[in-house]
């Protein structure tokens, strides 16, 4: 079975989700940054999985449900923490990150039997889930990352494996973003924070 490993900030106010202010204050958007993150791990915790790993910069609080391993995350750039996170693994591993609280169990259920490699694109141009057979660290350092290429780039390094494609999904960083993400999954915590704090979907 596959390891399912979750990349999380702690959601502190003026450290997480700052392209969501404005319109939302930073406490606000720790607490949509929350939501996200909870929804995410609650969809983890409901995917059959051989070992739970949360990846985490800060620390663990009540958000954070039984079942996880959790180890901080390295120093350096996201590609050199995102390799290290690979290389805690010794098995199949598939990443992905909190900011998709529509991801389903569905979509995490991977099977390795036929492909070396599996890959989430998002609509912003990065990627929402990378998964590979042998995790190799190596496939992630010095990936640009954080611009409007950096899917393209990851899945370039992927050529020669046989890459199964996931769906296409939203990250959420912008106001727009999040109020998409919120109706394409309203019966999550992210949806019902979103709506606690903005009723009419917008500001």
């Amino acid at each position: 079975m596959t390891t399912l490993l979750v990349i999380a900030k702690e959601p502190r106010p003026g450290r997480v989700k700052t392209r969501l202010t404005p319109p939302f204050t930073p406490h606000e958007a720790a607490a949509l940054a929350e939501a996200s993150l909870a929804d995410t791990l609650d969809t983890v915790v409901r995917t059959p999985a051989r070992r739970r790993v949360l990846v985490l910069e800060g620390e663990p609080g009540p958000w954070l449900p039984s079942g996880f391993h959790v180890v901080r995350q390295c120093a350096g750039g996201l590609d050199e923490r995102l390799a290290a996170a690979f290389a805690g693994c010794a098995g199949p591993a598939l990443l992905i990150g909190m900011d998709t609280p529509q991801v389903t169990p569905e979509l995490l259920q991977v099977d390795f039997a036929d492909c070396d490699a599996y890959f989430g694109p998002a609509e912003d141009g990065g990627f929402w889930a990378l998964g590979l057979a042998a995790p190799d660290p190596a496939l992630l350092r010095g990936v640009p990352m954080s611009t409007a290429h950096t899917g393209a780039a990851q899945r370039a390094r992927l050529a020669g494996l046989r890459v199964r494609d996931l769906p296409r999904l939203r990250d959420v960083d912008t106001a727009d973003d999040a109020e998409a993400v919120a109706r394409s999954a309203p019966g999550g915590r992210f949806a019902a924070a979103l709506a606690r704090l903005s009723p009419a979907g917008a500001r």
